[in-house]
């Protein structure tokens, strides 16, 4: 296993993700049927929506069978960051990138993996779209694309959700300020 190297505008990147202040928040039903409609669309039983934080992967939509949670370093998101487009590993037994991680030689035992990069606005790579399966694979330029579009869709989410909480904080802000008066 090769842990994938952290990327130059680290400090940047982490900044943007703790801006969405979506880490260990509860499950919500716009993303969750985002990730359902990837392992659809793929036919695989995984798909997750990650966001890699300092030391973590963390899962913000999980379908299949994964903890909440990895370590960074054993993480195919943490080189899915690092693409600028999809990122595909049709079979993790043939790449040495992968081939010792432990998602891959114990349970789950992922043999693909086939993920975009969540890019913000600015540009930053705050997690990803993937989906994973148990055998060696491909897919189709349609499913690829697809997953391109269920991409777009997550970031759009991710996007309202935080200036909706930019809203309501003004609004708390404006109520307090009025009723102290």
């Amino acid at each position: 296993m090769i842990p994938a190297p952290i990327p130059d505008n680290e400090k940047e990147r982490l900044e943007a993700l703790y801006d969405y202040q979506i880490l260990d928040t509860q499950a919500e039903p716009s993303f969750d049927e985002l990730t359902l409609l990837a392992t659809y669309i793929c036919k695989t039983p995984i798909a997750l929506i990650s966001l890699l934080d300092r030391d973590r992967q963390w899962f913000k939509s999980i379908i299949g069978p994964i903890p909440p949670e990895t370590n960074r370093d054993i993480a195919f998101c943490s080189y899915c960051i690092l693409q600028q487009d999809f990122m595909i590993v049709p079979d993790t037994l043939k790449d040495e990138r992968f081939i010792n991680n432990p998602l891959v030689i114990s349970e789950p035992k992922i043999r693909f993996y086939g993920g975009f990069p969540l890019v913000n606005n600015q540009g930053f790579a705050i997690g990803s779209l993937c989906v994973m399966d148990f055998m060696p694979r491909n897919l189709a330029l349609a499913q690829t694309e697809s997953l391109k579009l269920i991409n777009h869709q997550i970031m759009r989410q991710l996007n309202t959700r935080r200036h909706l909480s930019s809203i309501n904080q003004a609004v708390d802000y404006c109520f307090k300020s009025l009723t102290a008066s």
